[in-house]
């Protein structure tokens, strides 16, 4: 199993004043992460995408190039890519150079975002969500598969035969599919053959079984080698000396963070009963001493049938710069060895 972080480049804030940090700051510190996770011996680092204020992560193959240049053996993604609101020709460049940059270590996880504000922002029409992202999912495979494309669709103008450059090192270039709770989706990335990225930000984990079943049912019937299909998950977590420091250092800037959100999506604000039920034995938060996290993996691995990785996001929890590279250090120090 392979071990990861995700981060969405959040910027630490007060809880009180609500003020954050200095955006390069915190891009600073984000890319001292991403190296020191590197040096932990851990085996991927992703970037998500989004548009909103709280997050840096607008551009995230930026980030992981300035990455690149610091690490020697980490593998860089994004998680996710925004595809339904981009130019496939683009994100394809983008991680193509990616993939120069960082001789031969970049991957995308590609989905269609569980944020809106991309969708006007470049134009789109979030009615269109799903026709969008198949449309350019199409068109990215295509590009990947070929030097030279020709292909024409409803939401961009037609390709005639153009060239695509640059070409990536890796053939084929690893391609994740994104996904959260439709099973149209996780029935799509089965059929395509592509390995399966499981956001599970809250709830019960083993609930989502019948979901990855499906993908591996639709991925064996249309004829994909049962190791090609790869699932990985996405989880909300924190490494802490101890569970009760862990703990204790997550829940406030959990509470804070998932509270604002719920602001917006009119879910009530997260009780402390609320956060001891996702972060117990059966949820999806992955939170505590080093021991604690390799049982709740483990669990969350058997739950679903087997995991090829597993990457936590740790800085949805406005957690310190210190705090987060101590967790990074037990990750690969304690987590990672005791895995194996």
């Amino acid at each position: 199993m392979e071990i990861g972080i995700d981060s969405f480049a959040a910027a630490p804030f007060d809880l009180e004043t609500g003020k954050m940090m200095n955006s390069a700051e915190a891009i600073s510190q984000l890319l001292d992460r991403i190296e020191h996770a590197d040096k932990m011996g851990l085996d991927v680092f992703g970037i998500g995408e989004h548009h909103r204020r709280e997050f840096l992560d607008s551009a995230p193959s930026v980030i992981l190039a300035a990455a690149a240049a610091r690490t020697k053996n980490i593998r860089l993604t994004s998680a996710v890519t925004v595809l339904s609101a981009a130019d496939p020709v683009r994100v394809f460049q983008n991680f193509a150079t990616l993939d120069l940059v960082s001789n031969g270590r970049a991957e995308s996880v590609v989905g269609r975002g569980s944020f809106s504000e991309s969708f006007p922002l470049f134009g789109f029409h979030f009615q269109d969500y799903d026709q969008i992202f198949e449309e350019k999912l199409g068109l990215l495979l295509n590009i990947m598969n070929n030097e030279f494309v020709r292909w024409s669709g409803k939401f961009r103008p037609a390709l005639t035969g153009q060239g695509i450059y640059p070409r990536p090192i890796q053939s084929p270039f690893p391609l994740w599919i994104g996904v959260g709770g439709t099973p149209e989706s996780f029935v799509r990335a089965g059929k395509l053959g592509l390995p399966l990225m499981v956001a599970i930000i809250g709830g019960e984990t083993h609930r989502f079984r019948p979901l990855i079943d499906l993908y591996r049912e639709a991925g064996i019937k249309a004829g994909h080698p049962e190791e090609k299909l790869k699932v990985g998950l996405h989880s909300l977590g924190y490494v802490g000396n101890t569970n009760e420091e862990a703990i204790n250092d997550f829940y406030p800037g959990y509470a804070q963070t998932f509270t604002n959100i719920g602001k917006e999506r009119g879910w009530p604000p997260v009780t402390r009963a609320h956060f001891n039920a996702v972060a117990g034995p059966m949820g999806a938060l992955i939170v505590g001493g080093p021991e604690e996290v390799v049982e709740k993996i483990e669990r969350h691995s058997k739950a679903l049938g087997g995991i090829s990785r597993l990457s936590l996001q740790m800085d949805s929890a406005n957690l310190s710069h210190e705090k987060l590279m101590n967790a990074i250090e037990l990750l690969g120090t304690k987590v990672k060895p005791l895995l194996k």
